[in-house]
């Protein structure tokens, strides 16, 4: 047992300088005159990517999304119901200039529901079209993908105009999340098959075929969140249990006491690609890429080695987050030991995945360590001790035990813990590991 002589050091152990770090956590944005900057309600930001898309975010397409007051309002309300008995008069009514949503019942009867324009929200529309009513192009997640290549491939199963958000243009600035956008014409159309119905109160409301679900935190996104209960969103808003798989032709039941109001940390899942919401405020308690950097020099300042070549380690850089750098630090998933790459204990029956730890002798994967770059996803702001499994990104320890414990829709009817920087499902007993770095022997 070679383990005691050999000075240890948890990331815990080091030293942080809380003050300095301390002015490093808030926002740029909170410096500077308040009157002037634009009011921003929140942002989007896509589970899967750690900072940005793999070929660089561009235009609408991008990792997160953040959604200001606009100069004018452009959101909408239901107005005139219509019932037209046949879908040339469905066409007649639906107007291009007027938002409306079209229930189709059976081919005998459509009813158009208009919309009228509401100087008091703004509304965001987020899918997969490239279409201009789209403000945020969002296209399905591949956990672990590098390149966009490897993500067109797949058979899309967001809808091209997926949900809505419409924010109040007065304080508290309250979001409302609803399915289905509309489309160049102004119009959601709903056709046969899709879920729909008529309310208690005479109007329609329906489901989107894939659906829009969303789970709110217990706990608001703080070091004390929980995981909450995934629900279903209708066109109208309406909040429901979930359908018993994605597309099922029967609604849940509609949940009476929940509202679609988004708050800090609710996660919206559009079947494809699940979205984190952030409010300015949660943003404004959220460490920054500074802080993240302080603590990334923070660790290498430590020189930290590697046990078996006592070569120094250093995470590399944030902007080179895809290249394994020859100083990167690497894990045994199962013990948590940090090393540099070697080759030692590698065993050809153990087909290249699992390596013994020359420190403790467990054998288990064996991978890079990668920080996490996207600072939206961090519950709080403590050091970067703990890794995710299998993937070795690093975080602090409440963001790992948080992010294990929340069950993501994956599919049509599973769901399971996944890394929130790369999308990849999470394995072992807790989804994560903390890691032991070994302090410099001088």
């Amino acid at each position: 047992n070679n383990e005691k002589s050999v000075p240890q050091l948890l990331i815990q152990d080091l030293k942080f300088e809380k003050k300095s770090l301390a002015k490093l956590m808030f926002s740029p944005d909170q410096e500077n005159h308040p009157s002037k900057a634009p009011v921003k309600y929140g942002e989007l930001i896509v589970l899967g990517y750690n900072g940005s898309l793999p070929n660089g975010d561009r235009g609408r397409r991008k990792s997160r999304f953040a959604l200001f007051k606009r100069p004018k309002a452009n959101g909408v309300k239901p107005s005139t119901v219509h019932i037209a008995c046949t879908p040339q008069a469905a066409k007649a009514i639906s107007n291009k200039d007027q938002h409306s949503i079209s229930y189709t019942l059976s081919r005998a009867q459509t009813v158009v529901v208009e919309y009228t324009h509401d100087s008091n929200t703004d509304m965001f529309q987020i899918g997969r079209s490239t279409e201009s009513p789209i403000d945020f192009v969002v296209t399905d997640t591949v956990p672990g993908s590098q390149s966009n290549s490897d993500t067109q491939s797949v058979q899309s199963t967001i809808s091209r105009f997926a949900c809505r958000i419409i924010c109040e243009r007065s304080p508290p600035f309250t979001a409302r999340i609803y399915a289905a956008g509309f489309d160049s014409s102004k119009n959601i159309f709903l056709g046969e098959k899709a879920a729909k119905w008529k309310t208690s109160d005479g109007q329609m409301d329906g489901l989107t075929t894939n659906g829009v679900l969303v789970m709110h935190p217990r706990n608001g996104f703080t070091e004390d969140s929980k995981p909450g209960v995934w629900r279903e969103i209708s066109v109208c808003g309406n909040v429901f249990s979930l359908r018993e798989t994605r597309s099922a032709q029967q609604r849940g039941k509609m949940v009476e006491n929940e509202t679609n109001q988004l708050q800090d940390g609710s996660l919206i899942d559009l079947c494809g690609a699940t979205l984190l919401w952030r409010t300015a405020e949660g943003l404004s308690r959220t460490p920054t890429v500074k802080h993240l950097e302080a603590l990334r020099q923070e660790i290498n300042a430590a020189r930290p080695q590697c046990p078996v070549g006592f070569n120094t380690l250093a995470f590399p850089s944030m902007k080179r987050k895809d290249v394994v750098d020859e100083k990167q630090p690497w894990v045994y998933l199962n013990c948590g030991h940090v090393h540099g790459y070697h080759n030692w204990g590698n065993k050809e029956e153990r087909d290249g995945k699992d390596r013994e730890c020359p420190m403790c002798r467990s054998v288990g994967p064996y991978v890079p360590l990668w920080l996490g770059c996207e600072a939206g996803f961090y519950v709080d702001a403590g050091p970067p001790t703990h890794a995710f499994s299998p993937c070795g990104h690093v975080c602090s320890e409440k963001t790992t035990a948080y992010w294990s414990q929340i069950p993501l829709p994956h599919g049509t009817h599973t769901f399971h813990a996944a890394c929130p920087f790369c999308a990849h499902q999470l394995a072992g007993e807790q989804g994560y590991i903390r890691l032991i770095f070994q302090g410099p022997l001088d």
